[in-house]
């Protein structure tokens, strides 16, 4: 009888020691796996990721979208695919169009501020201007869709009659004497 007992503790020590080695071995095997992900570099991470992107934008309805595109401009393309958001085409004096998105209950005031977006995001891009006061631009510039200015910042876009693809232009304000 203690000849079974014996045996018995004998075989609960040998799988509690084969339990604990299989714990360590997992914990082991984490912490390998949590070395490998801190081991691959930011760079690398960024082409990885970059990969990816490329392979995104190839897709036929975010093609339009430039190579170093961000979030929110992914974010509108979809938006615009389900007809949650229009583009509005801002014209600039100098012949420039501007495809701004603005979700379908856009105010004046969120048309500014996406066309604000668009030209920080340009110039990023394009390495232009650093700084451009907006308070300044707003106080000298003015929006205008069919002869009406666009002055109510509150006002939604569909009130002034503006649509999806519609033509807005953005023009100098002319001094009064």
């Amino acid at each position: 009888m203690d000849e079974l007992k014996e045996e018995n503790l004998k075989n609960v020590d040998e799988a509690e020691l084969e339990e604990k080695t299989v714990v360590e071995e997992i914990k082991e095997e984490q912490e390998e796996e949590e070395d490998d992900e801190e081991a691959l570099p930011h760079s690398e991470f960024l082409d990885i990721f970059e990969e990816g992107l490329a392979l995104m934008v190839q897709d036929p309805l975010l093609c339009d979208l430039p190579i170093q595109v961000t979030l929110e401009e992914v974010n509108s393309q979809v938006a615009l695919e389900y007809g949650q958001a229009m583009t509005v085409r801002v014209c600039k004096a100098d012949g420039e169009v501007m495809p701004i998105v603005v979700v379908q209950s856009a105010t004046v005031l969120d048309l500014k501020k996406a066309i604000r977006r668009y030209m920080e995001l340009k110039q990023q891009r394009e390495g232009g201007v650093k700084h451009i006061s907006w308070k300044y631009v707003w106080r000298t510039f003015h929006l205008v869709f069919n002869g009406e200015k666009l002055e109510d910042d509150k006002r939604k876009l569909k009130d002034y009659g503006i649509r999806n693809r519609d033509e807005v232009t953005f023009l100098k304000n002319l001094r009064r004497k």
